[in-house]
């Protein structure tokens, strides 16, 4: 057997080995956020979200419609007493709030000037932390997601979800992609927004594909000359980000200075990221580099959580859902915050003894 046939041959088992855990998935029911009164001794974490998607459809929504325009709303996201770090309890039937995440009340906002007055006042100071979702989520599991993250990373401030229009189902990767671009406008303006007046700032989170979203957010800034908005960036998170790493080198190049502290965090173990560099052209992805080399010359803080992967969730989402890196991340901020420890250009962890 020759050499391009033995490659032709492990292409398509590779090809029909991916079909079919996509099916699979596709076909696996998706968990929505229910309402319930929150029970004694949980934590409210409000989540103020901006999306395109109706508010009434916290699911799926593979085959629809884009919508247009941003709808507003606050979501108090109950977390029970007994959440365990990295971990979003969803309901396996009615909710109970004692046990499992739920929704405690929302209210709903007319337009972006209230949303970002009201966003401003709920908290302490002037900064906010703008979680930028990945592919293949719906609302109910961004929002939850956001709650979590606040919960076992101890933030203080407003948490505000900017929801793009992902499908929800992992069938819908070349959907989200487009979908990305359909959103930077609407992205751009809640920034705006959330920073209009002269000391506001917001620190930007983005996981997998939203990372791909903020890039260009920024990018199509620097663009435009709009620097005013770049500068009110104070930091920016890339968690397992979902580009290549040569539109990245572009990106970074095009916005110029970048805001400080800029972090990448990857895992070699991220197989979504695996599957997705297959996808894409059998290309690694940003969030999977081993070595400072992909982003030499760019002013960037790699962070590689290889050693602490656990499995979860395809290891896509491992500084947020590995109790052990959870715990290292929280005091690694504490020491940067603290001025103790400065961020390396590039740092491996490894497991705690």
């Amino acid at each position: 057997m020759s050499a391009n046939h033995k490659r032709a041959t492990f292409n398509t088992k590779v090809g029909l080995a991916v079909g079919l855990i996509l099916v699979l998935v596709a076909c696996s029911p998706r968990p929505s956020a229910q309402r319930a009164t929150p029970a004694p001794n949980s934590t409210i974490e409000p989540v103020f979200v901006a999306t395109e998607r109706k508010l009434d459809r916290t699911g799926p929504t593979f085959g629809e419609p884009r919508n247009t325009g941003l709808r507003y709303f606050r979501a108090d996201i109950s977390v029970p007493a007994s959440h365990a770090p990295g971990q979003i309890e969803w309901p396996e039937g009615p909710a109970n709030a004692a046990t499992d995440f739920v929704v405690a009340e929302t209210q709903v906002y007319g337009d972006q000037s209230s949303f970002a007055r009201a966003a401003h006042r709920s908290g302490p100071g002037q900064e906010v932390l703008l979680f930028v979702h990945g592919y293949n989520n719906t609302l109910s599991e961004a929002m939850y997601r956001l709650a979590q993250i606040r919960t076992d990373f101890r933030t203080p401030g407003t948490a505000v979800l900017y929801s793009w229009p992902s499908a929800g189902d992992p069938r819908g990767y070349i959907y989200d992609r487009d979908s990305v671009l359909y959103a930077r406008d609407d992205l751009e303006r809640l920034m705006k927004s959330l920073t209009a007046n002269p000391n506001d700032r917001i620190v930007l989170l983005a996981h997998s594909m939203g990372s791909q979203l903020i890039m260009e957010v920024m990018r199509q800034a620097a663009l435009k000359g709009d620097r005013r908005l770049l500068s009110r960036i104070n930091s920016v998170v890339l968690m397992s980000p979902d580009i290549d790493p040569d539109v990245f080198r572009t990106q970074a190049q095009a916005i110029g200075d970048l805001p400080k502290p800029f972090l990448i965090f990857v895992s070699q173990q991220d197989r979504a990221l695996n599957l997705a560099g297959f996808i894409t052209g059998r290309k690694p992805r940003l969030g999977v580099i081993d070595s400072p080399d992909v982003v030499k010359g760019l002013d960037v803080k790699v962070i590689d959580f290889t050693a602490l992967s656990d499995g979860e969730g395809l290891n896509h989402v491992v500084p947020a859902t590995s109790p052990a890196a959870i715990s290292v991340l929280r005091g690694m901020i504490g020491q940067a915050q603290s001025g103790e420890r400065a961020f390396q250009d590039y740092m491996v962890l490894t497991q705690q003894p």
